[in-house]
């Protein structure tokens, strides 16, 4: 390998793993946007814990329930079925039982006959069942490298066309960006969490500009999505300290890639998602 295509990875890499720069420097990362859960005294942190066991069972039993079944249909019947078993049976049951009140805003503005790279803000992993639940075609995420060796959800996400992205490869961008490319092309919804890791403070750390690049090879318009409510429910830090609450998926106006940079639509992406999350109608 030269050193300019060395260089070339490292730098593809940085963008993936690392995060985008300001033009002054600076990381970007807004103020808050989200109310953060409240402390709990310690009594009632102990009374949710004997409650969140059951939960807990629930969504272990009814994940490694549906998946053999969902495998099953993947090789009868292809990757679209099982994908459509997520978004119709597996997600709502997860949501719930998580004793979310679940809402879908500006999904009937969008042409869901055309690809997109789908952005949103990540606070919790349960934005991967609210994002099955509202997006009304097949969806495939990009994922961590490190998802391919969980029981069961590992198996199921290699078999439906998940990506996946290992952090510690400089290398491995170049490629995940070709395979992406080409999912796009192929008429199929990628969505990304171009933050790169979840949020734990409630801002929307700077998007990385690493995923965009897909888009402009493909041709394809990105979608900015806005998530309320997830890190609420089931925060990043802590063992699944589930809390009921009300998840809103607000999905923005496409934007187009033609003529743009990725680090240009990384920083308009991430803008619309704020304004998404601040004013609701702010993108519509």
């Amino acid at each position: 390998m030269t050193h300019e295509h060395t260089i070339q990875n490292d730098m593809v890499h940085n963008d993936m793993v690392r995060g985008d720069m300001a033009r002054d420097g600076v990381p970007r990362a807004d103020l808050p946007v989200q109310r953060l859960p409240r402390p709990e005294p310690r009594w009632l942190r102990a009374l949710w814990s004997v409650w969140n066991l059951p939960q807990l069972a629930f969504t272990l039993l009814w994940t490694a329930g549906l998946i053999p079944i969902a495998l099953a249909l993947r090789v009868a019947r292809g990757p679209t079925l099982p994908l459509r078993m997520a978004s119709r049976v597996w997600a709502p049951g997860l949501l719930y039982g998580a004793g979310v009140r679940f809402t879908v805003e500006g999904a009937d503005a969008i042409d869901w006959s055309k690809p997109y790279l789908i952005v949103a803000n990540h606070q919790s992993v349960i934005d991967i069942c609210a994002l099955f639940r509202a997006v009304p075609v097949p969806l495939r995420f990009l994922l961590k490298r490190e998802m391919t060796r969980v029981p069961f959800v590992g198996r199921y996400a290699k078999s439906t066309g998940m990506l996946f992205i290992d952090r510690d490869n400089r290398r491995a961008g170049p490629r995940m960006l070709r395979d992406a490319a080409a999912m796009l092309r192929d008429g199929n919804c990628l969505c990304v969490f171009p933050e790169g890791t979840r949020s734990r403070d409630g801002r929307v750390a700077a998007f990385k500009g690493g995923p965009f690049q897909a888009a402009i090879d493909a041709g394809v318009d990105v979608l900015p999505v806005a998530i309320t409510g997830a890190g609420a429910v089931l925060p990043a830090s802590g063992l699944f300290r589930v809390r009921p609450g009300r998840i809103a998926v607000r999905f923005g106006t496409p934007q187009s890639t033609a003529g743009a940079g990725r680090q240009a639509l990384a920083h308009g992406a991430h803008a619309a998602v704020i304004s998404l999350l601040i004013d609701p109608t702010a993108e519509r």
